[in-house]
């Protein structure tokens, strides 16, 4: 692995260590769905229970925690409490199928699967043999408790962590078939957190309204660890819906919110006269391109600045971002460096100079050490301590302005998807005799999913989708399969996926 560049960054710490500094009776997180409120002193102790509850399960330092579990303060919870027994929360997406739990769960191996009691039932029938279930949901006084076999666990002593545990350990989708597994660090996330925080100039009196899913980065760094590194209040609603967030945002005073382009969007359209609160004084967009015109349209109806920022699995999150006024905000750009140093290389690693077009590279103490376990990717994607993004990005006047991707990841509306896993899907119809899978763009999600298949025998495209929705997520499904006498291959072998992209791209 690289090593960590760390000459100039602030003492490494843990989590625990990044929320002591506020302490007693202060509003945590509030759910505005059943008017529940944690303090600080509540979360902290939530979190340590939970420690002791899977200390009892038998999880250890260094075990590997997958969780399945909605928005809601106990997702925050349980990553809280994996960490401070110094173990790695894995958290899964909800909405996964029964295959997509069978590919995770066997890829992760971890010594427990977390769940709400009674529910999830595709992760209980995805998990492979052996993984042990307990399911997650609080006693009669409010308190946290997990039963394991039917049988309800007592908290056990445990070590403290310590700042180089692995807290996170997550997958990314890129170019190779397999998706990697990302280990954040707590140093790297009390990083991130701190730095975000700083870049917006967060304090005890912002309240964050979160309206990304928690077993993202960005919903769990930026909207939910970063504010209470600040001090501050996280309202997140269980079930977030575009019209509620009007409503829930005023009656909790919001000062700030964070969203993908797509969330916004779709904010807007449902806002049907209702107003932005008064207490709003910014609102950030990441995880994908924000075009300039949803940026002017947001800003003239939350009507407060819109800030884009630029962020990654790899880097805890946050790299650059369009700074607060009175500083310039620049439409179609990802800012300047917040929480990473920014570097232009070529092809050979070569730094280049401003206003060169090359590949993004950033280094910094929220930057991955390395994937887990996995040195080729390693080798690809690290240039002595500089990670390569995979972006093509030009810098002007210190601003970062993206010009596209060089590795083949789709990104429909904040979410990864690998072309990979489509194709695998298609492939296993038996009707389909090869498949390619690209990105086709989208105004509403920027990116969605568009597909090619050559057949062996008959087959509606129609049949073609529903075999993917039985197998992936929805938003990974095809929006569009077309139909070919055969893919486009290299002499070798390798699929000509940008040249069946581009050549499909008038026939939506």
């Amino acid at each position: 692995m690289p090593p960590d560049s760390e000459s100039t960054a602030p003492a490494p710490e843990t989590l625990e260590r990044l929320l002591a500094g506020t302490a007693g009776a202060r509003s945590a997180i509030v759910c505005p769905d059943d008017g529940s409120t944690r303090s600080y002193d509540d979360l902290g102790s939530a979190a340590a229970r939970l420690a002791g509850l899977l200390s009892a399960a038998g999880v250890e330092r260094g075990d590997r925690v997958a969780l399945v579990l909605g928005n809601g303060p106990e997702i925050v919870e349980a990553v809280l409490g994996i960490a401070m027994l110094g173990a790695m929360a894995a958290p899964l997406n909800p909405a996964y199928t029964v295959d997509e739990y069978a590919f995770y769960l066997e890829d992760l191996d971890p010594r427990l699967l977390l769940l709400g009691a009674g529910e999830h039932p595709n992760a209980r029938r995805g998990a492979p043999e052996g993984v042990r279930v307990a399911e997650l949901d609080a006693d009669a006084g409010g308190r946290m408790r997990v039963r394991a076999a039917s049988h309800e666990l007592s908290p056990r002593d445990f070590e403290p962590s310590q700042p180089d545990d692995v807290a996170l350990l997550l997958h990314t989708s890129g170019t190779t078939s397999r998706p990697k597994q990302v280990p954040l660090r707590q140093r790297n996330l009390a990083y991130s957190a701190r730095s975000i925080a700083a870049c917006y100039g967060l304090g005890g009196g912002d309240v964050s309204f979160c309206a990304m899913p928690l077993f993202h980065v960005h919903g769990l760094v930026a909207s939910t660890l970063a504010a209470l590194a600040a001090g501050g209040t996280v309202v997140i609603p269980r079930r977030y819906t575009s019209r509620g967030l009007w409503a829930q945002a005023r009656e909790h005073g919001a000062t700030w919110l964070s969203a993908g382009p797509t969330t916004h969007q779709m904010a807007l359209d449902a806002r049907e006269g209702a107003r932005a609160p008064e207490t709003l004084r910014f609102v950030r967009s990441c995880s994908s391109a924000l075009p300039p015109e949803l940026m002017q349209r947001a800003e003239r109806e939350y009507g407060v600045p819109v800030l884009e920022a630029y962020g990654m699995t790899e880097a805890s999150h946050q790299m650059t971002s369009n700074p607060l006024p009175p500083a310039r905000r620049i439409a179609g750009s990802v800012g300047v460096a917040a929480g990473a140093e920014i570097r232009i290389l070529d092809e050979q690693g070569n730094a280049l100079a401003e206003g060169e077009s090359g590949e993004v590279a950033v280094r910094g103490p929220g930057i991955i050490s390395g994937y887990l376990n996995n040195p080729e990717a390693n080798a690809e994607a690290f240039a002595g301590e500089w990670f390569r993004t995979g972006d093509l990005g030009v810098l002007d006047d210190g601003y970062l302005h993206l010009r596209g991707r060089l590795k083949e990841m789709i990104l429909r509306g904040g979410e990864n998807i690998s072309p990979y896993e489509v194709e695998a899907a298609l492939l296993g119809h038996p009707a389909v005799a090869d498949a390619v899978c690209f990105a086709v763009a989208d105004g509403k999600y920027g990116e969605v999913v568009g597909a090619a298949v050559a057949l062996e025998a008959d087959v509606e495209v129609d049949a073609l989708a529903d075999h993917c929705r039985e197998r992936l997520a929805s938003f990974k499904v095809p929006t569009v399969i077309h139909v070919l006498d055969a893919i486009p291959r290299t002499a070798t072998g390798k699929v000509q996926r940008r040249h069946v992209a581009a050549s499909l791209a008038d026939e939506r």
